[in-house]
């Protein structure tokens, strides 16, 4: 709460002067009865009858009063400025609560955001492994599918080189099939009834056995070797996949030890950052807790009863009562002050006046005994 100074108060001003009433007339008698004009050429001199002391302090009275008069006008304008100045900190404060109210919400849709934007980014990433992953199966199926192919030209081309090692054989061999075969031709038909007994059947169908075992060898050592290929592509394929599954994993590895020495780095600066806040905290607690201390100390020595039990008041509270008590001890000394300037110097002009007075009065009463001794006489009775 603040006051204004007292305002100046200067010699013209018409309370500061003694206004008095005339008890008598005081006429001087310098020409006859009938010439003399009644109600002109009248001088009327003022008799004090009080004593200087109560009429300097009346007057000190009187401005004690105005000046009480002029304080409660300006505390009741200071209690109007107050309550403004409060609805002004009031919508102050609404306006303060409903930009962060506006604040909050913003940051909650920019939290949205982030979390969107950051599940957009961890979908993208799944898509974008698994991708890579069938690229790389097809890369893999791809090698493969070349591999058999391979595999297949190449025994395509030795089946071509067998089948025509068998026909060049078979050729070979023609020969003797026809020979064979004219030679039954030529023999008697006695001879092939009793063919069972003779010495050429036996060694036929032992050459026959014999071939027939050999096909079924060379059947099983092809199925044989078709199974060798077959489980040698498959060891080749599985060697592949391993070594892909192995890179992978070495792969997953490294992105997984650099996410952990990041979240260590994180984790490093978060407990910097919680320690750095935590020590700001305690100064800041220890700052409050003292000026809490110091405020409470102050409210001790400058307690007024208006604002009510010391226990029952809240901070504000307290600061408002060490302020308005700051505020009346100097204005109380500022009034104590001017009044007893006011005061000395009404003292000093009052000594002046009737100073002034007892002279105009002794050379009044000098003429009139020039003049009329008979009439001064009479003049003096009537002042005595």
């Amino acid at each position: 709460m603040m006051t204004s100074s007292l305002p100046a108060l200067e010699n013209s001003d018409p309370r500061l002067k003694l206004t008095l009433e005339n008890r008598m007339r005081n006429i001087f008698v310098t020409q006859p009865d009938d010439t003399r004009n009644t109600e002109d050429n009248v001088n009327h001199v003022p008799v004090v009858t009080e004593p200087s002391s109560r009429v300097l302090e009346a007057g000190v009275n009187t401005l004690q009063r105005t000046l009480v008069l002029k304080k409660k006008a300006e505390l009741e304008e200071l209690k109007k400025l107050r309550a403004l100045k409060r609805e002004e900190f009031k919508s102050c404060v609404e306006a303060l609560a409903l930009r962060r109210s506006d604040l909050e919400l913003k940051q909650r849709q920019t939290k949205e955001k982030a979390m969107k934007f950051e599940k957009f980014m961890s979908e993208n990433e799944m898509k974008r492994r698994r991708a890579l992953k069938k690229y790389e199966a097809a890369q893999e199926q791809n090698v493969l599918k070349q591999k058999e192919i391979e595999d297949l030209t190449k025994q395509l081309q030795h089946l071509q080189a067998r089948k025509q090692v068998l026909k060049e054989r078979m050729s070979k061999y023609k020969i003797y099939e026809d020979y064979l075969m004219k030679t039954l031709d030529y023999l008697p038909g006695a001879f092939l009834e009793s063919g069972s007994e003779s010495l050429v059947m036996p060694i036929i169908q032992r050459h026959e056995t014999l071939s027939i075992t050999h096909q079924e060898l060379l059947q099983r050592l092809g199925h044989l070797e078709e199974e060798v290929e077959r489980s040698q592509r498959q060891l080749q394929t599985m060697k592949q996949g391993h070594s892909i599954k192995k890179l992978m994993a070495n792969k997953e590895l490294y992105e997984l030890q650099s996410e952990l020495e990041s979240l260590k780095e994180k984790s490093k600066q978060a407990e910097v950052n919680l320690l750095t806040e935590q020590e700001q905290s305690r100064e800041k607690v220890e700052q409050m807790g003292s000026l809490f201390m110091s405020i409470n100390n102050l409210a001790e020595q400058c307690y007024l009863q208006s604002y009510g039990p010391l226990e029952d008041m809240n901070v504000l509270t307290m600061m408002d009562m060490v302020k308005e008590y700051i505020l009346d001890k100097a204005d109380t000394e500022r009034r104590a002050r001017r009044l007893m300037e006011s005061g000395s110097a009404m003292t000093s002009r009052t000594a002046l006046t009737d100073k002034r007075e007892r002279e105009s009065m002794k050379s009044l009463s000098h003429k009139a005994l020039i003049k009329s001794p008979s009439k001064v006489s009479r003049r003096s009775e009537t002042f005595s």
